[in-house]
């Protein structure tokens, strides 16, 4: 079993990226504070990726340039899709994590970031490289981690697979993703517990999408196989556009830290900051959540 704290990372990026109505940058810069203020080990704040493939995200570096981030012991991450993105996030030293979503199949690894899977394991070792000159750290996201609708080969043993590829390129933490809300326990414990003493120099997450009656089964069977690193969303907004279920969406952030809490985990979290965030999130996704 991992020794490692539990590490939490909120997720923003991932709740406002699908969106359709323009959150305002003031809007967006104001709700990241207050979230910087909750005491998150990680803060998923935006992403380096074209303004045409996701326009609600296009203010990445001018929100990154309103932050204070003097009062805070938050890291950043941001997700790029390509090499040229991990590049310019890189450039900014208030960045500490770049993400890359690598996916099991090579039919969404196409969709998502228009490669194939050998071209972004390609931009994998250039990113990896790229952030051990700069002094950040790479986050490699295995979408599709559970399964997909494509009919693409799929196995604890593929995940193994891509792994082991990841680990030879010295990769340091993988996030397993359940993109389409497809994980059950059944699914979720072994392939943590195969993957985590296999291999012990990587972290492994759990970015888990759910429904709002499935989270704690998840949440619990992942604790249990001995992952620490969790990505949640306060509200449970976001998660992927192309869920056939409307309900399915991020793990909502409250309900981890409540099942963490439950577990006896002691999470260094302002309260009195998280509760005015999920007020706040409330008015930051009211309009765009029900258009």
């Amino acid at each position: 079993m991992p020794t490692h704290p539990v590490i939490l990372t909120e997720c923003p990026r991932d709740a406002m990226q699908g969106l359709h109505d323009f959150i305002p940058t003031a809007t967006k810069t104001a709700y990241l504070q207050q979230l910087l203020a909750v005491g998150f080990d990680v803060l998923d704040f935006g992403s380096f990726v074209s303004p045409k493939a996701i326009p609600q995200l296009r203010d990445t570096a001018e929100v990154l340039a309103s932050l204070d981030l003097s009062q805070t012991t938050t890291k950043l991450l941001a997700i790029v899709a390509n090499l040229r993105g991990a590049e310019q996030a890189a450039g900014y030293p208030e960045i500490s994590y770049l993400g890359f979503p690598l996916s099991v199949s090579e039919t969404f690894q196409r969709r998502n970031t228009n490669q194939t899977i050998a071209e972004a394991l390609a931009d994998v070792a250039a990113m990896h490289a790229l952030c051990e000159r700069t002094g950040k750290t790479l986050i490699v996201y295995l979408s599709m981690g559970f399964g997909n609708p494509y009919g693409d080969a799929y196995s604890p043993a593929v995940v193994a697979d891509f792994t082991q590829q990841l680990a030879a390129l010295g990769v340091r933490i993988v996030a397993l993703s359940d993109t389409i809300g497809v994980s059950t326990p059944a699914l979720i414990t072994p392939l943590f517990e195969e993957l985590i003493p296999a291999f012990p120099r990587i972290q492994f997450g759990a970015h888990l999408h759910t429904t709002p009656t499935t989270w704690r089964e998840k949440v619990q069977a992942a604790y249990a196989a001995g992952c620490r690193r969790f990505d949640g969303a306060i509200g449970g907004i976001g998660g992927c556009p192309m869920a056939t279920d409307v309900l399915t969406g991020n793990m909502a952030t409250e309900n981890l830290v409540a099942y963490l809490q439950e577990a006896g985990e002691a999470l260094p979290l302002n309260l009195q900051a998280f509760a005015a965030a999920q007020t706040q999130a409330r008015t930051v996704f009211a309009t765009t959540c029900a258009s």
